[in-house]
């Protein structure tokens, strides 16, 4: 099988030397982080102190893994004098999103809503037209449907992967359905093949919503290869980041290019522009055929997306590593359910969450941890009850109840081991109390 991430920075040049402040923003953490007093165990102990020690610095949700190559990607563009967006390093970006995802063509944009909101309004979604979409997400997943004027259908996920519920998908289209939207949820693959089939016999088109899952496969296939069209985020929680930023990845020629002109004004870029002459868009030629957005990522971001997508492969790696240490942790814990992979898949591990049983509550476990320095939140929402819902909206009680109970735990590549031992030592100390509280 095609190891998609190797092939990413194969035909790359290193990335320049150049000089640096005398204090990068890599050498930084790292003073900061060594001056962390932390458990030296190489294991999670049988049973924990009644209290941690103090701790200098918490432990994040997440933290991005960025070195020098990415300052001095930056100090290329201040060079190069492009800063804008749908320059050099934003085509160079999207070679590389081609490469990953396998598709003829990708596109940056400024955030993967935006993306979203091109690709659905490019392939013809407007008002009258329904689109399912999977309720276990984001809100920015509804807001593109809503963008376009369609209303969007919130169907129920699987318990186990908080993907969206194949079966459930057939009993909620109607004669005004036109789309699907599936979601890889926090970095899990969703059903594609069982989408894919129904999506083909009712003639629906099929987008998947790829924000968490760069890096991750469905048997054999990399995330980003479904669908008519696919879209990245590149915010600043994901596998890979450039602080906030999108890519669009699909094979439709017509679609790319209509989704390249409308992120810029629904005009030519720039670049096009400068090279069609000074004439271009003085009158003399249609610079602006019809309406477009200002979602353009600018050169800046998309260097630095590029050095990160260099190192996805190691990224997921330690990701998976992670995770499977959480597993190891955190097994038979009592209050806690693990999150559980199907073998037809590889999550990216974009965000490691627990699902927190009754009787306990989850939002009492995170105040708990964050008052102990750890960093956690919610896993995502339940969009049905968020202010994108659409009219007469369907319960979701499996999506409730993740919404409701999924706890993500830090997840970065830069997680240390003493500091993932420290989580988990947290973790059970907090339930044991709970849960001794709810007893008594």
């Amino acid at each position: 099988m095609i190891n998609y991430l190797d092939t990413i920075s194969a035909d790359r040049p290193p990335t320049a030397q150049r000089p640096t402040a005398q204090r990068t923003t890599a050498g930084h953490t790292r003073a900061r982080r060594a001056t962390a007093q932390r458990p030296a165990a190489d294991h999670l102990p049988a049973s924990f102190p009644a209290a941690w020690p103090p701790f200098p610095s918490p432990v994040p949700l997440t933290r991005p893994s960025i070195d020098d190559a990415e300052l001095a990607a930056v100090a290329d563009v201040f060079d190069s004098g492009w800063m804008a967006g749908q320059g050099t390093r934003s085509l160079a970006l999207e070679a590389d999103f081609k490469k990953l995802s396998g598709r003829q063509h990708a596109v940056a944009v400024n955030d993967s809503t935006a993306g979203l909101h091109l690709a659905l309004a490019g392939l013809g979604l407007g008002p009258g037209h329904e689109v399912i979409v999977a309720d276990y997400s984001f809100p920015g997943t509804g807001h593109a449907v809503l963008y376009c004027g369609a209303t969007p259908v919130f169907v129920d996920v699987r318990a186990d992967t908080g993907t969206i519920a194949a079966d459930l998908v057939e009993a909620a289209i109607t004669s005004r359905t036109r789309a699907i939207v599936a979601v890889d949820a926090l970095g899990m693959p969703a059903d594609w093949a069982p989408l894919e089939q129904v999506a083909w016999h009712h003639g629906l088109l099929l987008i998947e919503d790829a924000a968490c899952s760069a890096g991750g496969t469905y048997r054999g296939r990399p995330c980003g290869s479904f669908g008519e069209v696919a879209v990245f985020s590149l915010d600043a929680r994901k596998g890979i980041t450039c602080g906030e930023g999108g890519v669009v990845t699909t094979d439709d020629a017509a679609l790319a290019a209509r989704v390249r002109r409308d992120a810029c004004f629904g005009m030519d870029s720039g670049p096009e522009r400068q090279a069609a002459g000074a004439g271009h868009g003085t009158g003399t030629s249609a610079a602006v055929p019809g309406i477009g957005y200002s979602y353009q990522l600018s050169d800046v971001l998309a260097a630095v997306a590029s050095v990160q997508l260099s190192k996805i492969g190691q990224f997921v790696a330690r990701r998976r590593e992670l995770a499977a240490r959480y597993a190891e942790l955190l097994a038979d814990v009592p209050g806690i359910l693990l999150p559980s992979v199907p073998p037809d898949r590889s999550p990216t591990w974009q965000t490691y969450a627990v699902t927190v049983q009754r009787p306990l509550s989850r939002d009492a476990v995170a105040a708990a941890l964050r008052a102990h320095g750890i960093g956690c939140n919610i896993g995502t929402y339940a969009l049905h009850r968020q202010g994108v819902r659409g009219n007469g909206a369907a319960p979701c009680p499996v999506s409730d109840e993740l919404a409701e109970r999924h706890l993500a735990l830090p997840m970065y590549p830069d997680l240390t081991e003493s500091d993932q031992i420290r989580v988990a030592g947290t973790l059970v100390k907090v339930i044991s109390e709970q849960l001794a509280c709810c007893d008594s």
